[in-house]
């Protein structure tokens, strides 16, 4: 008897409910499934059912999906299911991230300040750098990047940065996966050239984006690295060529480099040394 009753608390009778209309309808559902149990500490799939207002064969269906990606975790024990540790890694995804943004800001304002350009942050994804940050010069005419933009790893002064610092074979992963597409007639799109300038900004710590995405545009850029002595993001400066002329990157490169040293010390990360 004991058993039948977990049985059932943990799992339906029967499991053979209809198939959902649509799959944002079944995101929707699992969503809700996972906030709901995310709220407690451990339930019972009638539990589940009555609190996200579901049949017992739908939301059962919903969370053996959710625990084969370690998104919910059922005890066989207490017949009870709760959070998975996947969520876990996810919101420690999102605190790590978060962090970085937030200790980064000080470090971008005054650097902007210094140089009189916008600082930007961006993080690496799989194949692109997205842009995460941005503190903004006083000038009338200046670079601007919404919070979400992606750019191209070998057309970004953060995506070059981050590029020169990942071992050969990432790197030529994600030129076969991404190819290098042309933007400006400065865009180093062959893997040769791309290879030299890499080995150029190991050498002196920080990239330069040349009018490579945007004409009219340059970009000098430093990689920040995680524990692990990872590239993870990156710091720049970017401005109008008029103003961010090549005679200046040489004074801007150094600053832009040790704030992106600061960031990663910031974050507890290991900083590069040349």
């Amino acid at each position: 008897m004991e058993t039948t009753e977990k049985r059932q608390r943990g799992r339906p009778r029967s499991f053979h409910g209809p198939a959902e209309n649509s799959s944002v309808q079944s995101l929707d559902r699992a969503l809700r499934i996972l906030a709901i149990i995310a709220d407690a500490d451990g339930l019972s799939l009638s539990e589940v059912a009555s609190a996200s207002g579901l049949a017992a064969s739908t939301a059962y269906r919903m969370l053996t999906t959710m625990e084969a990606h370690g998104m919910v975790e059922f005890d066989r024990t207490d017949q009870l299911w709760s959070i998975g540790v996947e969520t876990y890694r996810m919101g420690s995804a999102f605190l790590r991230r978060r962090k970085l943004i937030d200790r980064a800001r000080i470090v971008m304002q005054d650097l902007m300040e210094k140089i009189g350009e916008t600082a930007n942050l961006g993080v690496a994804e799989d194949d692109c750098v997205v842009f995460v940050s941005q503190v903004e010069t006083h000038q009338a005419i200046r670079a601007f990047f919404r919070p979400g933009t992606r750019s191209s790893f070998h057309a970004s002064g953060i995506g070059k940065a981050i590029l020169a610092h990942m071992p050969g074979d990432r790197v030529a992963a994600i030129v076969r996966k991404e190819g290098l597409e042309v933007y400006t007639p400065k865009t180093l799109a062959n893997a040769p050239a791309l290879a030299r300038d890499l080995s150029q900004i190991r050498t002196r710590g920080y990239s330069v984006d040349d009018e490579e995405r945007h004409p009219g545009m340059r970009c000098i850029a430093a990689p920040v690295f995680n524990e692990f002595g990872e590239p993870v993001a990156g710091v720049s400066i970017s401005g109008p060529t008029v103003r961010v002329t090549l005679e200046r990157v040489a004074d801007i490169g150094p600053l832009v480099r040790e704030a992106a040293a600061e960031v990663t010390r910031m974050i507890g990360g290991k900083v590069f040394t040349r």
